[in-house]
């Protein structure tokens, strides 16, 4: 599935730092705003222990993880809304993600220029969303001027559409992101030819130096951005892009050892991946067999059909079951075989709504 993440933040944050460390794409990492003009694509691999202990269980001759894909998109500045800063191509850009992984810098290093002249990681947020804000009620200001002429005229689509945009408007206006409205799926859907930016899931980002990582909820700035997170209902995860950038080049071994020695149980990247997975709502299935063992991503709440047109269109269109085990069952009995012996081994029909970690056949006729 196609869904891609983009990091966001002011200028020297570590937003291309961090970025490099994600795919080792190299993305340009200067000391100055607008190293990154064009945005940079990266595809990552989702870390899943299940996944290598089905290669043990199975021994495939391949395995195949699935992947997710990351922007980084160049700093923001405050102006962009009204195009500073290339604001409106960056604008652009974040529009077309689905989640924003907004990195602030929770370090202080003089060697380092911030682009407000001092580190205050709640003043460089309130600048990115209020940017992001502004854009979102220009785009709702104008389509509710037709909108409004179109419902007054009796037009059915238009009388639906003007409230969900005047109570969009009403949290923006009040300094609220858009996804503040806590819109249906349905309403959802009526707006969203709009791609408002502040309706995207949000994840922050909190930069912190080599010397507090293993130790970041002591700072004093990470707890400053936990606050202003929790307050609307977002997530805050901790990382040193610098450490994370130096591990990237590590083998397996190597950065196990070295996360030991930090003090640190889980790697920056492997958090970010897996909360922006979740944030997207994203679960994992897998197809296990002896040519291959493969993960595949989908939408949590798909059923077995969907999630058949995923490996193929065709597997959609003809689907007539699914043979389906638990990870756990699967693990537990040892085998496939033996996991049928146990009964564990289920067959499921069009209705079944698929669960994370299944492990599936799909049998289908076109």
């Amino acid at each position: 599935m196609a869904l891609t993440a983009g990091i966001v933040g002011l200028p020297n944050v570590g937003k291309s730092t961090l970025f490099n460390a994600i795919t080792k794409a190299g993305a340009l990492a200067a000391n100055y705003p607008f190293a990154t003009i064009d945005p940079n694509v990266g595809i990552v691999e989702v870390p899943d222990a299940r996944l290598e202990k089905l290669t043990e269980l199975v021994v495939p001759k391949k395995t195949v993880p699935t992947a997710f894909e990351f922007t980084d998109i160049a700093g923001i500045v405050k102006g962009a809304s009204k195009g500073e800063g290339l604001g409106n191509k960056f604008l652009a850009h974040i529009r077309e993600v689905d989640a924003i992984c907004q990195v602030v810098r929770c370090f202080v290093d003089e060697n380092i220029t911030h682009v407000s002249g001092t580190v205050n990681p709640i003043d460089d947020i309130e600048v990115i969303n209020l940017e992001l804000a502004l854009a979102d009620l220009e785009s709702v200001d104008k389509r509710l001027q037709r909108v409004g002429k179109m419902a007054k005229q009796k037009d059915k689509e238009a009388m639906i559409e003007e409230p969900i945009l005047v109570k969009v408007k009403e949290q923006l206006e009040n300094g609220r992101p858009a996804r503040a409205a806590e819109l249906s799926e349905d309403e959802l859907k009526v707006i969203k030819g709009l791609h408002l930016l502040t309706i995207k899931p949000m994840l922050y980002v909190a930069n912190v130096s080599e010397d507090e990582v293993a130790d970041a909820d002591n700072n004093e700035y990470v707890q400053k951005v936990r606050e202003y997170a929790a307050a609307e209902g977002a997530q805050v995860i901790t990382i040193c892009a610098k450490i994370e950038e130096e591990i990237s080049e590590l083998d397996d071994e190597e950065k196990a050892m070295f996360l030991e020695e930090l003090g640190i149980k889980e790697s920056g990247l492997d958090q970010l991946i897996r909360k922006s997975y979740d944030l997207l709502g994203l679960a994992t299935y897998f197809t296990a067999g002896v040519q291959e063992v493969r993960a595949w991503t989908f939408r949590k709440g798909m059923k077995a059909p969907q999630c058949a047109g995923i490996i193929h269109t065709d597997f959609e269109r003809g689907f007539i079951r699914a043979e389906t085990v638990a990870f756990n069952d699967l693990v537990e009995a040892g085998s496939q075989a033996a996991a049928k012996e146990a009964g564990k081994v289920r067959l499921e029909g069009k209705e079944y709504i698929v669960q994370d970690g299944d492990i599936m056949l799909f049998r289908f006729n076109v």
